[in-house]
């Protein structure tokens, strides 16, 4: 087997914003599987905010990326050889395959997926890492319950997306906070949403008072920083917190803005809880079976933007921070 793989190398710890000069784009061959290895020729890349903390020489609860290796991502692709009897040439499977047009990897970190049920794209967003945890953030530390009003930021991203349509599957009101009349449009029209809030244009303190009359039971944080502070002055009582994510604090230089008033979980007698996905991996069937179901029934929608080409990783990558994207935000390998 002869194979040439183009890849993308952190060769810097971004400062801000990353831009191509952090990264390197090399053609190196691709070795032969030893044994337990599978070789995978990448479809699609997944693009998440979370990989710009992993971009990051910090504790996390993964190592970063060292500088020198291929970027750390996800991808779904199709099997071009294999040394692991669970695969074999011609699967189709997904895991993190780095951002690289082939990858070698171990067979135990890849799941089988099925392109004759969806496309394989939906494997990195609906029914991928941003719908499990759109659905364990959501129903497990959220806690949802019927009636309940969940008001989400970054909500016409790709987790932001499936909290809102579960919360309404649930029987609950789904509020979004996204950026600019289109976007908001989409939640409502869409996506179903009962309310959107423009943090663009509105005056989000006063519009979560009037899309949340009763006040919020449940917040699902994307984005951290001043929308967090801002919710937190809106709780119900016993209210929720969901910290999955802070989309507006990830290319901090000097500090992270944290929340100011959290007293407020004191007078709402609240709680504001922190979660990575990878904490429910023995579960991860129960969500994709019951989220694949609804899908199957059109019981949910998604977006997705896509980039073409592993070598606009940096530009595409931006567009995560940037907003130029609705949905699912994934690198086509071209």
């Amino acid at each position: 087997m002869s194979h040439t793989s183009t890849q993308v190398i952190l060769v810097n710890r971004p400062e801000g914003v990353p831009t191509p000069s952090d990264f390197e784009i090399r053609s190196q061959p691709v070795p032969d599987p030893d044994e337990g290895e599978v070789v995978v020729a990448n479809a699609y890349i997944s693009l998440d905010p979370a990989m710009r903390g992993w971009m990051r020489d910090a504790r996390s609860y993964v190592p970063p990326v060292g500088l020198g290796e291929v970027m750390r991502a996800g991808a779904v692709g199709r099997v071009l050889a294999s040394r692991d009897p669970n695969f074999v040439e011609g699967d189709h499977v997904s895991g993190l395959l780095g951002v690289q047009s082939i990858a070698c990897v171990p067979g135990k970190g890849l799941q089988k997926v099925d392109p004759t049920l969806a496309p394989l794209s939906a494997y990195l967003g609906v029914l991928g890492m941003p719908a499990v945890t759109a659905y364990f953030g959501l129903l497990e530390i959220g806690a949802l319950a019927a009636g309940d009003t969940v008001l989400i930021s970054g909500a016409a991203g790709a987790v932001g997306s499936m909290v809102g349509q579960i919360a309404k599957l649930k029987g609950a009101r789904a509020v979004g906070i996204a950026g600019g009349p289109d976007k908001c449009r989409h939640l409502v029209e869409e996506l179903g949403f009962d309310a959107a809030i423009d943090y663009k244009h509105d005056d989000v303190r006063e519009r979560i008072k009037a899309t949340c009359p009763d006040r919020v039971n449940v917040y699902f944080d994307n984005v951290g920083g001043e929308l967090l502070n801002t919710a937190l002055t809106q709780l119900a009582m016993r209210a929720r917190v969901v910290i999955c994510g802070a989309i507006s604090q990830y290319n901090y230089v000097d500090k992270v803005e944290g929340p100011s008033n959290y007293m407020a979980l004191l007078v709402s007698r609240a709680r504001m809880e922190g979660f990575v996905v990878f904490d429910y991996a023995k579960r991860y069937g129960e969500a994709l079976q019951q989220l694949g179901a609804w899908l199957a029934a059109g019981d949910l929608s998604y977006r997705e933007t896509v980039i073409e080409g592993v070598e606009n990783f940096a530009d595409a990558f931006a567009k995560l921070f940037s907003g130029e994207k609705l949905g699912k935000l994934v690198l086509k390998v071209s």
